[in-house]
């Protein structure tokens, strides 16, 4: 049975710039949500600041990474291994996110990172997302092509530990075009579970969570989890300012 509680997660990306900062942030969010119920929290900061597991006192609250490698270890500078991720008590790592995808990480690295997170007991974010919804219904093979290739070699027991993330890129940040609708995330979370029960079973595809990434507020935020039925938000710009964030949980909460 899927898990009720909805999953709201904070995606810091590169910020904020000092401890300082990390730590008023996370203070205030901590001290306003001490109250909430049926809502799980995870906090993305990037890598130098996951010493926040070590101030993370409420249940509700997990750890997250923003990205991970696929290799135990070995050469690869820069990277981040499971094992590393799992000293700090993450929980929780974003794979796939279209700032990722834009710097040319395809599927087929998004599959290995899915599959090295799962063998480590975490829980991926597994993200996707068109660039443009046009008119004749193309960006729903390209949703379908990221999803299938995305879960290559994946078991019916391991993808229900796989949150999905459906970000709209024409809807995120400075660049967006418009706001998604919360008919348009309906219409994409049907179609997703029509691909997950394909590959799967219609059981499957009830049981993952699916929840909506793109520039997600408090304004629009009530229109996903009432009218969009989401299984939670993936909020980013908003998640740094405490009071809009706190928001944004405590809708979920009721």
């Amino acid at each position: 049975m899927k898990d009720i509680n909805k999953l709201i997660i904070a995606n810091w990306k590169m910020n904020p710039q000092s401890i300082k900062e990390v730590e008023t942030i996370f203070t205030n969010v901590s001290k306003s949500i001490k109250n909430i119920k049926n809502t799980d929290i995870v906090i993305c900061p990037p890598f130098p600041f996951l010493f926040l597991k070590a101030k993370i006192k409420n249940k509700f609250i997990k750890l997250g990474s923003q990205d991970v490698f696929y290799e135990k270890d070995g050469s690869y500078t820069g990277e981040v291994s499971t094992s590393m991720l799992n000293n700090f008590g993450v929980e929780y790592i974003l794979i796939g996110h279209s700032e990722r995808r834009s710097q040319g990480e395809g599927n087929e690295i998004i599959n290995k990172k899915i599959i090295t997170t799962l063998k480590a007991k975490m829980f991926p974010i597994f993200c996707i997302g068109e660039k443009e919804r046009d008119n004749n219904g193309f960006y729903l093979s390209f949703i379908k092509q990221q999803i299938i290739e995305g879960l290559s070699n994946i078991t019916k027991i391991q993808v229900k530990n796989i949150v999905i993330a459906y970000e709209p890129i024409w809807a995120i940040g400075a660049n967006a075009t418009r706001e998604a609708t919360s008919l348009e995330f309906i219409e994409t979370r049907i179609y997703i579970k029509k691909i997950i029960a394909d590959l799967y079973d219609i059981k499957t595809a009830n049981e993952i969570k699916i929840i909506y990434g793109g520039s997600v507020n408090p304004l629009n935020a009530r229109i996903f989890l009432e009218e969009g039925n989401a299984d939670g938000l993936l909020v980013g710009r908003d998640s740094l300012n405490p009071k809009k964030f706190c928001s944004i949980i405590n809708l979920a909460s009721k």
